[in-house]
């Protein structure tokens, strides 16, 4: 059984990376610039805002939910920081405060799916509307610059061009990763996304473990809203608008089922990655935005496709 799983991603690892080198090839072909040491930061840069998002979507999906709400709380982390640090705040006070209210959001997320039973798809469209309703009440719909740049670290250089927002993204995905694959935690998440009245008999706190998912899921996506202000030097409550479904194509893209108990963060961040190069080199070849989502979307449905077909080729129904 171990070994046929084991066999099973890798030959969807094989797949999802065959497709992206040919990506990268076609678009290296197709233009000069695509293949430079300084596109590809950009492109990492571009991406650590949806890759943010798209671990704590990844954990979601794998214990059998989704959130859409993350849409609303990007936009309220981002204007939350810049309010923050235009007091002043320390940014590192700010980053708790901001992590804080996202948490926040994914605790009555968490608490109205697991107590109340409203359908996590209903549940987390209302809050989208919320925090993305709040972040507009709280700035008028006036984009609030930060009045001390320094504030907006997260779009600074670390070093060798790397910018801290995509090392942020990478201590995220190795944490992410360490904590889904060997630990008690991670493993419950995979056991609730699989069957989750099984996990119940088992003894795992099923409710409580979810709870913490969408806390988790929140906390993220609010710092990425963080992450866009320091990336734009300005809170603004019109980014993120697309985050919610951007992040679940990611993880989707990455190998996991919206039934839950699949999938990985290094799936999701291939897919991340497959997101932005797609839009990047797109973007070099001066292609109008509109037929970017429409790529994304064939892309998507690329990707689900060859996940179906590895299913009945393996006897799945």
């Amino acid at each position: 059984m171990l070994r046929s799983q084991l066999m099973d991603r890798g030959i969807q690892f094989l797949g999802i990376g065959t497709f992206y080198v040919v990506i990268l090839i076609f678009f290296s072909a197709s233009t000069p610039n695509f293949g430079q040491y300084s596109n590809a930061i950009n492109i990492l840069s571009a991406v650590s805002v949806l890759g943010i998002v798209a671990i704590g979507q990844a954990i979601a999906i794998i214990s059998g939910g989704f959130d859409l709400s993350v849409s609303g709380t990007l936009p309220l982390g981002a204007v939350a920081y810049a309010a923050l640090v235009n007091r002043p705040v320390s940014v590192i006070e700010a980053t708790i405060l901001v992590i804080l209210l996202g948490a926040a959001i994914g605790l009555g997320n968490g608490l109205i799916i697991t107590k109340i039973g409203i359908n996590p798809l209903i549940t987390t469209l209302g809050t989208l509307s919320i925090g993305a309703g709040l972040a507009f009440v709280f700035t008028n719909g006036i984009t609030t610059p930060l009045k001390d740049l320094n504030t907006g670290i997260w779009g600074n250089t670390a070093f060798a061009g790397i910018t801290y927002d995509v090392i942020a993204l990478v201590v995220l995905g190795v944490v992410s990763f360490l904590v889904l694959r060997f630990t008690v935690f991670g493993r419950q998440i995979y056991a609730i996304g699989g069957n989750r009245e099984a996990a119940r008999l088992a003894g795992i706190r099923v409710d409580l473990v979810s709870t913490i998912v969408y806390m988790i899921s929140g906390g993220l996506a609010a710092f990425a809203g963080e992450v866009t202000t320091s990336q734009l030097l300005a809170g603004s409550a019109t980014v993120g608008s697309s985050a919610a479904l951007s992040s679940i194509a990611a993880v989707i893209l990455g190998g996991a089922a919206l039934t839950g108990g699949e999938g990985g963060i290094v799936g999701t961040l291939l897919g991340v990655l497959i997101l932005g190069t797609i839009a990047d080199g797109m973007a070099l070849m001066h292609v109008a935005t509109f037929y970017q989502q429409v790529a994304t979307g064939a892309v998507l449905l690329l990707a689900v496709g060859f996940g179906r077909l590895r299913q009945l080729l393996g006897g799945q129904r």
